[in-house]
């Protein structure tokens, strides 16, 4: 992200909400592409661009005991998903950094890897692709640019969101093996 935007935690679910169609099914999308662990133990799981802890929330609820480490750029965000999230390992991070150690056994985004330029978001995929166990899924919720720019049904400023392709985007998770 080349410049620094910060949400408003007191409103931020309630702008995504009105902001982009369909706000609550990307949630439970989300969650059921993570999976769910089937109460095994020991399942670790890595959320990029935490927010308020809405989407993580949904996860949870299908792994329950595991290990949550989420990072997202913004101390204001995470102290509202410390609330939500008590046990979760909760960190101040941009994406552009280096991950968390792994492995992992799910790694989820929603709503955030968009505001990576094109370079940064090839960068990160292959990051994620070395912090997953062997087998292990990585879920994407976010923003494309759609083939049809008659189709577009969300505000994008193309300065802080900078959203891709779906084909670009599944090349270079492509290339990191993902």
């Amino acid at each position: 992200m080349s410049g620094q935007f910060h949400f408003d935690p007191d409103s931020y679910d309630d702008l995504m909400a009105s902001d982009v169609p369909a706000y609550a099914r990307l949630q439970q999308a989300v969650a059921e592409a993570c999976g769910s662990s089937g109460g095994r133990l020991g399942v670790r799981l890595l959320e990029l661009g935490t927010g308020t802890g809405e989407t993580a929330t949904h996860v949870l609820a299908a792994h329950p005991g595991a290990t949550l480490v989420g990072v997202d750029a913004s101390e204001a965000m995470l102290a509202r998903a410390r609330v939500r999230l008590p046990d979760a390992d909760l960190r101040v991070a941009r994406l552009q950094e280096e991950l968390p150690e792994g492995p992992f056994d799910v790694v989820f985004s929603a709503l955030a890897v968009h505001h990576l330029d094109g370079g940064e978001k090839a960068e990160l995929f292959a990051r994620v692709a070395g912090v997953l166990f062997d087998g292990a899924r990585f879920v994407l919720g976010d923003l494309i640019v759609p083939e049809d720019p008659g189709d577009v049904v969300t505000p994008i400023d193309g300065v802080f969101d900078t959203p891709s392709g779906l084909g670009e985007q599944l090349a270079w998770m492509g290339e990191a093996g993902l």
